[in-house]
């Protein structure tokens, strides 16, 4: 069957795609995941390098076996061959990959990391993850979003916690979609001004609201509650004890529990996993039919699929 047509070259920020882009990839994710038999020869004879600097356990499977369920071949390149940079300069390892991968899937320490390779790859490039963006998870929430809602624009979604590149990501893309968007965060742990401009920019196109907060009690009427560790993965400023629970101590009253779903009239809970249970989440509401987490998860496989064929499919 033909495949509908999402103008894309490669997908890398949330920032770097429109409203009529990230909708059309939602609703593609959506027809994909309700009818997989009619997409399982769009990447055949395509093949997908898979670079991963870090550790991952939902990233890899979800590209994997979606890559398998559309007909490509996955190649896995892990962190035996270090962090890109070191061993070979990027644009060698981009040039040399364009050789012979019809895509390039990374998950790297640094967004610089993933200019670079999109920079000198002859091919399309995702970012699978970084420090800045987490641009592929973000799409799998919306997907999730619009599954549970009959109306998107009309979601009301709050992030409490630590920012990091995964509130980044959806709180940009929140604010091209036009969904109000709320971030709670303690003092200090908010998120850096030039990724919050952005985004405000973004909602003031859209007419969404977008809020940032250091007050719970400031988080207000909600349908959707998203959460995340408090402590990054490879955060090696926080490899004291001390330091931890010093931070844990500081994130406790922001942790997400059955009273703040209560107080804000939330009817979901999104978490990316993994999850530190009774930290920023307690294990009685993550066990919960209010925790759309697993929902997610699979998301994440026909989100990823729609974006590589969007870019593949002919």
């Amino acid at each position: 069957m033909s495949q509908p047509t999402i103008s894309i070259s490669n997908f890398l920020a949330d920032d770097q795609l429109n409203k009529a882009q990230l909708l059309a990839l939602i609703e593609l994710a959506k027809k994909i995941k309700q009818t997989p038999a009619d997409f399982n020869n769009a990447l055949s004879g395509k093949s997908v390098v898979m670079l991963f600097e870090k550790p991952s356990l939902r990233t890899h499977v979800s590209f994997d076996i979606g890559i398998n369920k559309l007909g490509g071949h996955a190649l896995y390149l892990g962190q035996q061959n270090g962090k890109l940079g070191e061993r070979e300069r990027i644009s060698d390892y981009a040039k040399n990959l364009s050789c012979w991968a019809d895509i390039i899937v990374a998950r790297v320490f640094k967004n610089s990391a993933i200019e670079a390779l999109a920079q000198h790859a002859s091919v399309p490039v995702v970012n699978a993850l970084c420090d800045i963006y987490h641009p592929c998870q973000a799409l799998a929430d919306f997907v999730t979003l619009s599954e549970n809602f009959v109306d998107l624009s009309s979601v009301k979604l709050a992030y409490v916690g630590d920012s990091n590149n995964v509130s980044n990501s959806l709180m940009i893309m929140a604010s091209i979609l036009g969904v109000d968007f709320t971030l709670v965060c303690p003092e200090g742990f908010g998120p850096e001004a030039l990724i919050f401009n952005k985004a405000k920019s973004f909602a003031q196109g859209s007419g969404s609201t977008l809020i940032l907060t250091d007050k719970v009690e400031e988080i207000g009427q909600q349908d959707a509650i998203y959460t995340d560790t408090w402590i990054s993965m490879g955060d090696e400023s926080l490899s004291d004890k001390n330091k931890i629970k010093d931070v844990l101590a500081k994130f406790y009253p922001y942790q997400v529990n059955h009273q703040m779903m209560t107080d804000t009239g939330a009817s979901i809970v999104m978490h990316c996993q993994p999850a530190h249970l009774d930290e920023e989440i307690t294990t009685e509401l993550f066990d919960s039919d209010m925790c759309v987490a697993f929902q997610a998860a699979e998301n994440r496989m026909w989100a990823q699929n729609a974006v590589l064929v969007a870019l593949l499919a002919d």
